[in-house]
């Protein structure tokens, strides 16, 4: 079968041919993959930069882990899905047994591996999965959606860590993920929403998703226009999906005195300045998000695609073939892009 493969510990990728992956375990299930999507983390493995070389542990390794597929094979005891469902799946794999999978949190368990990072991943013509990470959903989702539903996972975990209704809401950075909590946002109930981002591009963007106010940090203060808004009071919620230090701290400095932020933006070093003293005395609450709950946050984006409460049009820009998969990771470097597809079913 045709992947995509890290295959040497330098930039790009190799789409080769591979052996067919075969079940090993009666909880695993065999699925037909018909359409994937590129994430950020896909990215650093293309480039193979820093973050890359010190997480990938082994090479040759099929990359990606955002897909969804049709189920062609299953273990004799996988309960959950059949022959011909359509289904997607976390990429977090976990073991089932530790204290954290035990109390229903299974995205932090003690002996996570991750799909396209610790394992091969999804960007080929099949894959192998264990029955516990794939969930059914209907085939009324069209499939470029359904193919980016763990981002919007990520995105769905951040918002709704707090109560939107009637707030002023701060988002910090308007990539895929930052619109999809953008259009979360407004469906989940805020009375205005600010995006705060330096690309024109992205910018446009989530004016065309629907933020009532973009901020370029670069040419306005953000603490200054969110204070304006609010006549002093500040943002209710910030929602920092940027991976930015400046960025971050304008968000804490911009919400009000008891507000909330939650944090998914990945920062490229391990140790950053923050506005410590002001996040204690105005008693703000932070969550930091990492990957998705499972299965809460993947039932939400089922039932809001399904039900077309969620309109990812804007978002998803771009459907490439795997076999242009080059001209697709190149046009996601340039950040002149949403979310991109590639097409997979007919290799």
């Amino acid at each position: 079968m045709k992947a995509i493969v890290k295959d040497a510990p330098k930039k790009g990728f190799s789409l080769i041919d591979v052996d067919e992956p075969e079940l090993k375990s009666s909880h695993d299930v065999k699925i037909k993959v018909l359409k994937v999507s590129i994430c950020g983390t896909d990215i650093h493995i293309y480039r193979w930069d820093n973050w890359a070389k010190n997480r990938i542990k082994s090479l040759p390794q099929i990359d990606g882990h955002e897909f969804v597929g049709k189920v062609v094979e299953i273990g004799k005891e996988v309960k959950n899905v059949q022959p011909g469902d359509l289904v997607v799946g976390d990429s977090h794999i976990p073991c089932g047994y530790c204290y954290h999978c035990r109390n229903g949190n299974m995205h932090v368990c003690q002996n996570l591996k991750i799909l396209g990072v610790d394992t091969n991943g999804v960007f080929s013509e099949f894959i192998v999965l264990p029955d516990v990470v794939l969930l059914k959903i209907d085939e009324s989702i069209p499939l470029e959606y359904a193919s980016v539903m763990e981002p919007l996972g990520n995105a769905i975990f951040t918002t709704t860590a707090a109560d939107l209704r009637g707030s002023v809401v701060l988002i910090a950075g308007a990539g895929p993920i930052g619109l999809m909590a953008l259009a979360v946002s407004k469906i989940s109930g805020a009375s205005f929403i600010v995006v705060s981002e330096i690309s024109e591009y992205r910018s446009k963007m989530a004016k065309d998703v629907g933020a009532d106010l973009v901020i370029n940090p670069l040419k306005t203060s953000v603490v200054e226009k969110m204070m304006e808004l609010t006549n002093g009071l500040g943002a209710d919620v910030f929602l920092e999906m940027s991976g930015n230090e400046s960025a971050l701290n304008d968000g804490i400095l911009s919400l009000k005195n008891t507000g909330i932020a939650s944090i998914l933006g990945v920062f490229s070093e391990d140790k950053i300045n923050f506005e410590m003293n002001a996040a204690v005395f105005k008693n703000i609450t932070i969550h930091t998000i990492t990957g998705r709950k499972m299965f809460d946050t993947w039932y939400l984006a089922s039932s809001w695609l399904k039900y077309k409460k969620l309109d990812l049009s804007k978002i998803v820009t771009h459907n490439f073939h795997l076999y242009d998969f080059e001209k697709a990771f190149e046009l996601m470097e340039s950040g002149e892009s949403g979310k991109i597809v590639l097409n997979v079913s007919d290799c």
